[in-house]
Order: structure tokens, then sequence, then C-alpha cells
């Protein structure tokens, strides 16, 4: 598999790129495919210039929180919110793509709402970021607090409608795991990219933005605490909608020796979904393949 690579700004600036098995292998994968990608400086090279050029850089991992029902300013009105704002990344003009929820989490992860303007489910093709990972041979697993046994079963704080992989297929895809196995799988061998679905109440759908941060205060630490995050890391945190008229929302981008800085470029869910696909070096599905990477967010200085 390709290195990873640093973002992009526009098409008209991407160099030419060089084709190589991996990339052969994710252009494969189902669902909506784009362009072919640069390969700019890897996160990994920049994140870890003193790494032994023997063994090389230590592997990119990619976490994601997906939050809920809150504009800018009401998310980061959280304590431990802006706690995060004011030491790392912020992205202060992302947007929502549209309303409700369930296209939103679409949109993130394959380029397109597919038409979607409810939440209830729909049986879209196989596809979407998890089989580009999984086709790709990236290790990846997307963990839903309050699933039980079957992910198409609403329950227990869990919605189907915040767990956007089984939609491609129709199926439970045997990486989203229940929440419980969090914990133990950040202290062993942490998967490449990690995803991340509070319940109902901590994700601030069903209860207020102190509840929501406070269960940010007691996850993002576990995280950051990871030899994998600190290594080579980035934890992404965004909420799926805004509830102003703009659909703004609050989107952080969180490494390690980071300093402070804000981005004004206007960014939306298919940016999020065309940085994550730049740094693992897969190609861009949908509308991604038009959007921005954030990759003035990726720079540690």
């Amino acid at each position: 598999m390709r290195p990873p690579r640093w973002g992009r700004t526009s098409s008209a600036h991407r160099p030419a790129a060089i084709l190589t098995a991996a990339m052969l292998s994710a252009a494969a994968c189902g669902g909506q495919t784009g362009q072919v990608h640069p390969s700019p400086t890897p996160i990994a090279a920049i994140a870890t210039p003193t790494a032994s050029p023997t063994q090389g850089p230590p592997p990119l991992r990619i976490f994601l929180i997906v939050m809920e029902n809150r504009s800018y300013s009401q998310a980061i009105a959280g304590s431990y919110t802006a706690q995060l704002a004011a030491k790392y990344g912020v992205a202060t003009r992302y947007r929502g793509i549209t309303h409700p929820s369930l296209p939103n989490y679409l949109a993130m992860t394959s380029g397109s709402t597919w038409g979607v303007t409810d939440d209830g489910f729909h049986s879209l093709p196989a596809g979407g970021l998890g089989t580009q990972l999984t086709k790709a041979g990236i290790e990846w697993r997307a963990y839903m607090e309050g699933m039980g046994a079957d992910c198409l079963r609403n329950g227990n704080g869990y919605a189907l409608k915040h767990d956007p992989f089984p939609y491609y297929g129709s199926a439970c895809p045997q990486q989203v795991v229940p929440f419980t196995q969090f914990a133990t799988d950040m202290q062993g061998d942490v998967p490449q990219f990690v995803w991340i679905t509070p319940n109902q109440c901590h994700s601030g759908h069903d209860c207020p933005t102190a509840t929501a941060d406070a269960w940010l205060a007691d996850t993002v630490p576990t995280i950051l605490a990871t030899s994998a995050w600190q290594a080579n890391g980035v934890l992404f945190i965004t909420w799926d909608e805004g509830e102003d008229s703009a659909n703004s929302v609050l989107t952080l981008v969180i490494r390690p020796h980071m300093v402070n800085h804000t981005s004004d470029r206007p960014y939306d869910h298919y940016s999020l979904l065309a940085t994550i696909e730049d740094q693992f070096g897969l190609d861009y599905l949908g509308a991604a393949k038009d959007a921005s990477a954030m990759s003035d967010l990726l720079a540690t200085s």
C-alpha cells in the first residue's frame, strides 16, 4: 500500500500520479469512485521528522468521533470542547451537508446522500468508506455505543441512523462492534481507522450539551493516551448537523505537538471524507473528488 499522503487544495494543482498496486486495489472497491490521488508529503514524515529511515515512520492512525445536532456556537460552549478548540485545530467555516442525520452520515462515508431525506433504513449498493478500507488492506473498526449483537436493530441508546456502515449492502460489517470493546482495543493493537458513534444521550441528540461534553472529556483522553495517536495519529471530532440556518458545525482536528490554529476555509463532510482518503491513499468517493481536503489543519505548526 502506498504511504499516506498530505492533503490537496484543488484539482487544478494536482501533480501527475504514479499508479501502484495499492491504488489499483483501492480503485476497485465498491461505491462511487473519483480521481486518482497525488502523492504529497505524508503526515508521517512531518509528524515524526526524526524517525529512522531504516525503520520508516510509524503507521498512520485516524480517529473520528461524530457527535449530534449542535451548531458551532452551541458545541463550543462545552467546557472540555472549548479547551480542545483552544489547543488544537478548528475549522470555523465547516458545514453539514443537509438535514436530518442519516444523509450526513452517508455523505461522510460515501461522498453522496443517495437522495435520502429521512432517517429510515435504505438498502444501498455495497461500498462506501468501510469497503474502501477493507479492500486496501487497512484495518478499521467502528465502535457503536449501546449497540447489541445486531447492528440493524435499534435500542439501548443505539440508533441505526447514526451507524452508516450497514446501509451499504444491507449487512453488518464485522468491523462494526459495540463500544464496550473500545477501552480494551485502545490498550492493544489500535486499528488504523477508528470511528466512534456515542449513544443517543452522549452524542447530544437526546441530552444537554454538558452531558455530551462530559462524555468527550471521558473518552478523548483515552485516545490521546494511546501510543498509536502519540506516534502518528490524528483525531477528528465533528457534529453531524447544526441547528442554525447555515448548518454550521464545529469540527476539531487534534494532532500531537500541535500549535492551536484555525481555518476559515469552507469545509463540509465531503471535505472530511476527502481528507481521510488522502491520508490513506484511497481514491475519492462521490463528491469528495470535488471537495477541498483539510490539509491546512493537519499541520502541527
